[in-house]
């Protein structure tokens, strides 16, 4: 078969791993569905759902995978254990109480696990909680070398029926391609405004930044919803990823990121494909982004370090971009601190001025390069990031080593608002500048506004207010009332 100018020789076998955690049952049976219908030959194609936790509340998740599955013969198990979790009371049951030791210990229904991972092409497996990694770990491993290629997703990830077809052509195109990741769509866009604003920053990331580093071979982040990798280069270095340390503790969240930085440091390359689309779920609220943001930034700092280890076997792109990316934040901070503390109104609407027009800008630009104008909504994201975004890089900073902050199943309401510290001393140091100006400008002659500069507040606070009015009244007459129905969003091609 061929498109696109690469073919694929359908001889390639593919493990396409699920990892599942409590799931909203309308995701989840929406990305069994896609995974059913994934066209890849079945002789070839290998079905995998690992479900973090095995508690009655979880049992749905597995009952669903029988049920999406009934035609095939769908091998199941309840592990009470996990890779590396296995208690004293199960060890002494087969060893004996006085033979129990730490050394010694190994959990013999490991081997039936991967029996009936490597047997079966369809298998569903519930384990003992213990985060998305240990879940990834288990298909991983249990796999061993027995496929060639190992495709990840998430549970609340919908593919498109080619999605893993246009995976494997890009490593079957060049040996030298490790990893290769497609094109990731929000699928609850209409939910809120901060969905829809992540649907815009997704195409951004994907079909810009992405494209960028891939034509480059150096794509900074394989992302988790779909990604494909050689199966024998992960498993050089499976155990490395899992055990993972930051500061003396074990690394849970950021797994995506490092293990394609896992394969960047082998000197492999890592590519994009706009080809290969998906869909996936997004926090519509914004405590809950905030706590999404939170944990990203922390593992985009923390492997932003390891990264910088493997500049030297890659294009220069990697440097450029990583550095710059790496100071930008701290850059803005500085500038909008400055400038709110400078006694000068004028010098306040300056910035945000600037920032909104640099912004539409580039939304403009996106417009072009998507062909769709809803991208020059766009504009509207750099307030989002000035006011949310930017504070919160702040205190993934200083809880870099903190693994246990930022993570929730989607079933559960959010109970981390410990993120909402940085956004109220970000706010309170911004009014702080605001009064400061305000009040130097009525004490100091030097600072007091000329006629010219008055004419300038004004017009410019006019046609900043004057903007976000009418992107505001857009936002609610087009996107919330005349595009509510979300299949309107399923344009593969925009």
């Amino acid at each position: 078969m061929r498109r696109g100018g690469l073919s694929c020789s359908y001889t390639k076998s593919v493990a396409l791993t699920i990892s599942a955690y409590q799931e909203d049952p309308i995701y989840l049976r929406q990305c069994l569905e896609s995974v059913k219908n994934t066209q890849y030959p079945p002789d070839k194609l290998r079905i995998i759902m690992v479900i973090d936790g095995n508690s009655p509340d979880d049992q749905y998740m597995m009952d669903m995978f029988k049920e999406v599955f009934s035609e095939e013969d769908v091998g199941t198990y309840v592990w009470k254990n996990n890779y590396h979790h296995w208690d004293k009371e199960t060890a002494e049951k087969f060893h004996g109480a006085g033979d129990y030791t730490e050394i010694e210990m190994e959990d013999p229904t490991r081997m039936e696990v991967e029996t009936l991972i490597k047997t079966r092409r369809c298998v569903c497996i519930m384990q003992k909680w213990g985060g998305k990694r240990e879940v990834m770990y288990t298909a991983f491993k249990a796999l061993g070398d027995s496929v060639d290629y190992v495709q990840v997703c998430d549970s609340d990830t919908k593919l498109e029926p080619l999605a893993t077809l246009e995976l494997v052509k890009v490593l079957e195109s060049n040996d030298r391609y490790g990893a290769v990741g497609g094109d990731v769509r929000i699928l609850n866009l209409s939910d809120s405004y901060i969905s829809f604003m992540s649907s815009l920053r997704y195409w951004i990331a994907f079909n810009v930044e992405r494209a960028c580093q891939s034509y480059f071979n150096c794509v900074s982040c394989i992302s988790g919803p779909l990604g494909l990798y050689r199966n024998d280069l992960l498993q050089t270095f499976l155990e490395s990823w899992y055990n993972q340390k930051f500061l003396g503790t074990h690394c849970t969240f950021g797994d995506d990121r490092h293990l394609t930085n896992r394969m960047l440091s082998i000197g492999y390359a890592t590519k994009y494909t706009a080809r290969s689309k998906c869909y996936s779920e997004t926090p519509a609220q914004f405590l809950r982004w905030l706590n999404q943001q939170t944990r990203w930034t922390k593992s985009y700092f923390r492997e932003w370090l390891y990264n910088a280890l493997w500049w030297h076997k890659h294009h220069l792109w990697m440097t450029y971009e990583s550095i710059i990316a790496g100071i930008f934040p701290f850059f803005v901070t500085a500038t909008v601190i400055k400038l709110f503390f400078s006694c000068h109104l004028w010098d306040i609407m300056w910035v945000l001025l600037t920032i909104q027009l640099i912004a539409t800008i580039k939304a403009l630009y996106a417009c072009f390069l998507r062909g769709n104008l809803v991208m020059i909504f766009m504009s509207l994201y750099a307030v989002l990031y000035m006011a949310g975004l930017l504070p919160t890089k702040y205190f993934a900073i200083l809880t870099m080593n903190k693994s246990s902050w930022g993570t929730s199943g989607r079933k559960k309401m959010v109970g981390n608002y410990i993120p909402l510290l940085p956004l109220s001393l970000w706010w309170g140091v911004l009014l702080a500048g605001l009064i400061y100006t305000i009040i130097m400008m009525s004490l100091c002659t030097y600072c007091r506004l000329i006629d010219a500069e008055k004419n300038y507040l004004i017009y410019g606070a006019s046609a900043y207010a004057g903007y976000w009015l009418l992107m505001i009244a857009l936002y609610w007459i087009w996107i919330r009332r005349c595009c509510r129905k979300r299949r309107d969003y399923y344009d593969v091609h925009n």
